[in-house]
């Protein structure tokens, strides 16, 4: 990268896969029906009326699913031996696929009027067997085998329900009645995630490319290394922030890993960063993203439909839990080069604050823009695309490089394949909810947790984080999290928990797994860019983000970090957790400012005090203040006597 913010010379990965797939004739069926289901949105969205009249809910997530589900068929290969090419059974499924949804669509007023979710006749029923044959196949190219084999057990689940021992047991259908009500019923592959998607997510994801396609990615990335290129350590500083712009966008935590960790992972090691640190920060950064605000991927929109509360509320709750999380990783970074003697980036690397700002403001404004109407005006609905149309004007006029014609069709196809990827995932992972409603054992499995714990709260919070971690090994933080709210969600509010909390807690648990071996997919991924040992990067993932491990039983417990409650108490409470995350990053460097290096008596008492900060209540935090002050103390006493010897 040059010192010039106008010639900028890196640029981010791409972040999808089955690209090579869609090339000529592929490419231009997939972008035809890429923008006729953003237009349909957008008719839907805004009740244009372009198509006669608005369409009924139920047809037009029929309409969606075809559109998208049968792209998937042509991007995603089902087989290694056909990533660069497609095969005559992925055209044939591509039109079952629209063929399927689209009997359902035309039919779908009498789909609720007639009730075929419970009784449909034959054809509908053959039909419904196909779609709910596609979306299983779907979930399998686009989510992979550990998804797909969770999805297939709970889509024929309501068949032998009845043959469950305890709270297994559910009422039993045959498999004409599991066909149809899978298909034709509200709470399974159009259930809640595919009507989100259709509804709310689809203008988040068309935000989020146009941010790509602009060159926002290009932006944030300069305007972390203009911010702390220069610091000590600068490049895991840069990492965490960029990944942290980048990932809020996404919310895809390997994709993060994958478009900003060929930048920063290699430069961290230029300033001598371990590899397997570099690929450690780059990991926990990444990871971050899907739970900093304001966009934190699908996952909030599906957990504000879940809870039945605004976009915005779900936000503003996660805002310090996310920002406490990044000063945690930012602070281990600091600590780690100060205690290293890392320096920042050569200053011909660095481009100057100012020009980028210059260049890239519209950038910023637009993602103001966004969290204005997202936080104040409450359009949660309309938001993504008023900042989009904001985003592509102020591009055309004040953007860095030309806004031709071309970056429209590249903004469309961006658009698609990430909508594509998100539709074939959760239309699969719909099977899981339906299978958990129709047969009523995701209540008996909440009322089952709350008797195992005996009404003890820790214990409940213990069982639910292992089950989350389990869970979310090999699957999508989506995937994991909708599981998991169906399930042990209830459990938790009935504890007498805050629901937001709740669900925030079944979140970050589930995305532990990404940065914690065995599993850790973000730290292998992390690894293998760094050229580092992959289990020694998870394990140092792990470590750095330790934070995390106790954020979610913290903010839970305590809605004041979610900024719930009385004003004094949550600015206590937020001043003591920060005040534990800059003890826990000096503990586990073995660096304090105005000491230096200390050692291993000092780093257990600063772990210890971030440990009682971490306890709200006054005795606890006197506690950690005391420990600290005895650090300071006898460092200083200690180094007193060192110079006193020496003299």
């Amino acid at each position: 990268m040059t010192g010039k913010t106008e010639s900028v010379a890196f640029e981010l990965a791409p972040m999808d896969g089955g690209r090579d797939r869609l090339a000529g004739p592929s490419y231009g069926l997939a972008l035809t029906l890429g923008v006729a289901g953003i237009a349909m949105t957008i008719n839907q969205t805004f009740n244009l009326n372009v198509f006669g009249g608005p369409i009924i809910d139920t047809s037009f997530y029929y309409v969606m699913l075809g559109l998208f589900l049968s792209i998937a068929f042509l991007a995603y290969p089902a087989r290694n031996a056909d990533r660069t090419a497609i095969p005559w059974y992925d055209w044939l499924l591509f039109a079952a696929t629209i063929a399927g949804c689209a009997f359902l669509a035309w039919n779908g007023g009498r789909i609720v009027s007639e009730g075929w979710d419970l009784r449909a006749p034959m054809e509908a029923v053959v039909v419904a067997g196909l779609v709910c044959a596609l979306a299983l196949e779907g979930v399998r190219r686009a989510g992979g085998p550990v998804l797909f084999g969770l999805c297939l057990l709970f889509a024929a689940y309501p068949m032998f329900a009845e043959e469950m021992p305890g709270f297994l047991w559910g009422p039993g259908s045959n498999f004409a009645e599991t066909l149809s009500a899978h298909a034709m019923g509200v709470e399974s592959i159009i259930g809640v995630p595919m009507r989100t998607v259709a509804s709310l997510l689809v203008g988040f994801l068309i935000f989020g490319s146009a941010l790509v396609v602009t060159g926002g990615g290009e932006f944030f990335m300069a305007l972390a290394v203009a911010l702390m290129g220069r610091t000590r350590g600068g490049p895991a500083k840069v990492a965490v922030l960029s990944s942290g712009f980048f990932g809020s966008l996404s919310g895809s935590v390997i994709s993060n890993v994958v478009t900003t960790g060929q930048i920063t992972i290699p430069t961290m090691k230029r300033t001598g960063y371990p590899a397997h640190y570099a690929g450690a920060v780059e990991a926990c950064a990444s990871t971050g993203g899907a739970l900093m605000p304001p966009v934190m991927g699908a996952v909030a929109f599906i957990m504000a439909e879940f809870l039945n509360v605004s976009y915005a509320t779900v936000m503003i709750a996660a805002i310090v839990p996310a920002v406490l999380y990044y000063a945690a990783l930012l602070l281990q970074a600091d600590h780690y080069a100060a205690a290293h003697g890392l320096k920042g980036q050569a200053p011909e690397e660095i481009p100057p604050l100012l020009p980028v700002l210059r260049q890239g403001w519209h950038f910023l404004f637009s993602l103001g823009l966004l969290t204005y109407l997202l936080l104040v005006m409450k359009r949660e609905a309309l938001a993504p695309y008023i900042a989009t149309a904001v985003l592509i004007g102020t591009s055309m006029i004040f953007g860095a490089k030309p806004f031709r014609l071309s970056a429209l069709r590249d903004l469309a196809m961006d658009s698609t394949r990430n909508i594509l990827n998100v539709v074939a995932i959760l239309a699969g992972v719909g099977f899981i909810v339906g299978s958990l409603s129709y047969t009523g054992v995701g209540g008996a499995f909440s009322r089952e947790l709350l008797q195992f714990a005996g009404g003890n709260i820790i214990l409940l919070l213990v069982f639910g984080a292992i089950t989350s971690f389990i869970l979310g090994m090999g699957m999508t933080s989506s995937a994991c999290y909708i599981f998991l709210a169906v399930t042990l969600g209830p459990a938790l509010i009935e504890g007498g928990l805050n629901p937001i909390g709740s669900h925030l807690f079944i979140l970050y648990w589930g995305l532990i797994s990404f940065i914690t071996p065995p599993v850790a997919l973000a730290a292998i991924a992390a690894a293998s860019i760094a050229g580092a040992d992959a289990w020694r990067t998870g394990i140092w993932a792990m470590r750095l983000g330790m934070i995390n491990f106790f954020l979610p039983f913290l903010f839970v417990r305590n809605p004041t970090l979610l900024l719930i409650g009385e004003p004094l108490a949550i600015a206590h409470d937020v001043i003591s957790a920060a005040a534990a995350i800059w003890l826990l990053a000096g503990g586990t460097e073995g660096w304090l400012y105005g000491v230096g290096r200390i050692g291993w008596l000092s780093r257990a008492a600063l772990l210890t005090g971030a440990a009682t900060l971490l306890v709200p209540g006054l005795t606890t935090d006197l506690i950690g203040l005391g420990l600290l002050t005895c650090v300071y103390g006898g460092n200083i006493v200690a180094r007193r006597r060192a110079v006193a010897a020496r003299g």
